[in-house]
């Protein structure tokens, strides 16, 4: 009786043995990574194909004012990846908006964290500026986002762009614009007195980069250069006159719309090969 009783419990012992090594060799078959790659995007910012350089009055726009530019940053938001079967990849698995400054090289470089799934790809957008359910007043605390802040009173947030440098006016004299893009206002009466606002108005705007097809095969990295052409802020549907608008928009929804309809071609976009 005790041999058979030992004998049964072998058993159940061998049998709980070979189900938990049974259980481990199943763990152990991890499911493959889906095939996807890597994309990073290089920003340069150029006037009439050239690079842009700051602080000297050679530039000419569509209106005739001669004008330099001092600085330029602003905000890139939901960028996004169309696949021809439909799949859409919108980034935002570490980070989904990016800052970009011409006088600080490193936010110029954006290496996306997302993995970007394999196949062939029609288009690529992205917001220009953040849109109304992102733009949260004190979601930044350090420099230099911090410093795009859009005054409470004015719509809160913070600023799309800051384009600020200075042009000469008719008289000959030259005068600093703020070519300013953010959230815009509506008054009452003929007054930009903060407290006649009756309405904000969202300013930002999708940009769809024409061109902008390619291939990803599995753990590629690919890299495009993505240029903003700032002459291209004054030319079309409008031209923008800075001797009629002023040196400062950020009140005048009017200007704030001209320049917002201007901004759908001022992107472009090159895959860069060799990468």
């Amino acid at each position: 009786m005790k041999e058979n009783l030992q004998f049964w419990l072998k058993i159940l012992f061998l049998l709980s043995l070979l189900s938990y090594l049974s259980a481990c060799r199943k763990d152990d078959k991890t499911t493959p990574a889906a095939p996807s790659g890597k994309i990073i995007f290089l920003l340069n910012h150029q006037v009439n194909g050239q690079p842009l350089k700051e602080n000297e009055l050679i530039y000419t726009n569509a209106a005739g004012n001669n004008y330099l530019v001092t600085e330029m940053k602003y905000f890139i938001s939901d960028i996004t990846f169309y696949r021809n079967d439909g799949l859409k990849k919108v980034i935002g698995e570490w980070k989904d908006i990016f800052y970009v400054d011409e006088n600080i090289p490193e936010t110029k470089t954006i290496r996306f964290f997302d993995a970007i799934p394999a196949g062939n790809y029609d288009s690529i957008t992205f917001i220009f500026g953040i849109s109304e359910q992102k733009n949260k007043s004190f979601m930044y605390v350090n420099p230099p986002e911090v410093d795009m802040f859009w005054p409470e009173m004015l719509g809160g947030g913070y600023h799309y762009m800051m384009f600020n440098g200075k042009w000469k006016d008719t008289a000959g004299f030259t005068q600093p614009f703020n070519f300013h893009l953010g959230i815009g206002q509506l008054y009452r009466g003929n007054t930009t007195n903060v407290d006649s606002i009756y309405a904000f108005v969202q300013n930002y705007f999708t940009v769809h980069l024409p061109g902008s097809a390619f291939i990803m095969n599995d753990k590629d990295t690919l890299t495009f250069q993505l240029s903003m052409n700032i002459e291209k802020w004054f030319e079309n549907p409008h031209v923008f006159d800075l001797n009629y608008w002023g040196g400062a928009i950020m009140q005048n929804q009017p200007a704030l719309q001209m320049a917002k309809e201007n901004g759908w071609d001022v992107f472009s976009i090159k895959f860069q090969p060799g990468n």
